[in-house]
């Protein structure tokens, strides 16, 4: 059975549904971010202080390249598109799935930027990120769930039916 690997912005809920969805296919459950704190012993917003926008996202892009795994839920960070050679690794090991939501429902959720360890080019505001990544994550994905307005169960159930339904094809 294929990968399926999570992408969208900050606060979509790639973490969230991700282990909900591994969890009720019996898939295992892997977050990007997690491998890159646990190589890196830190956390995501010093790695970014540390080594700057454009050096973290070719860290992301390297820790990402590494991946070699099956029947796996992976959780990217939501710069995972920045980089073209990591989607395209990430594309030949499974099936791409944006989580699409509302830019109201992302800044709801997202909170401080900088605390998160969101890619900030330029001191863009959310708002610009958004404008700027939600292209990418269109242009990358195999498959698009919307899932504005849901609560958690209910968004985890659209996410699911998309991968299984996807599965079938």
């Amino acid at each position: 059975m294929p990968n399926f690997i999570l992408i969208g912005m900050p606060g979509s809920g790639k973490s969230t549904f991700g282990k909900i969805v591994a969890d009720s296919m019996h898939y295992a459950f892997l977050d990007t971010d997690d491998m890159i704190m646990d190589t890196y012993h830190r956390d995501l917003m010093h790695l970014i202080d540390q080594y700057g926008v454009e050096g973290f996202i070719t860290l992301e892009s390297e820790i990402l390249r590494q991946i070699q795994t099956k029947n796996t839920i992976i959780a990217t960070g939501g710069s995972a598109i920045y980089s073209d050679t990591a989607m395209q690794h990430l594309k030949q090991i499974g099936k791409v799935v944006y989580l699409k939501k509302t830019l109201p429902e992302i800044a709801e959720q997202v909170g401080d930027l900088v605390t998160r360890g969101v890619i900030c080019r330029c001191g863009h505001t959310l708002p610009e990120i958004y404008q700027e990544r939600c292209p990418l994550y269109e242009q990358f994905a195999d498959i698009i769930v919307p899932l504005n307005g849901y609560c958690v169960a209910e968004a985890a159930k659209i996410v699911t039916t998309a991968i299984t339904d996807s599965m079938k094809k």
